[in-house]
């Protein structure tokens, strides 16, 4: 079972999904759907203390861009 912090809120989802045009392929609602997971997954690691710093991710990038 996936824990709390894992699950999406149907509320948040059924929103997006009402955004989209009356005609869409399944294509776009699981690109929402996936959308929000790496949203709520990314909030979990605020909440967690899993960040970097703007410095820090300024230096990893420039190690990336090279």
């Amino acid at each position: 079972m996936a824990k709390q912090l894992d699950l999406l809120d149907k509320k948040t989802v059924l929103r997006s999904l009402k955004s989209l045009p009356d005609r869409f392929n399944a294509d776009d609602a699981i690109e929402r759907i996936i959308i929000l997971e790496k949203i709520a997954a990314g909030m979990a690691d605020v909440e967690a203390g899993r960040t970097v710093s703007l410095e820090e991710a300024k230096k990893r990038m420039a190690k990336w861009l090279k």
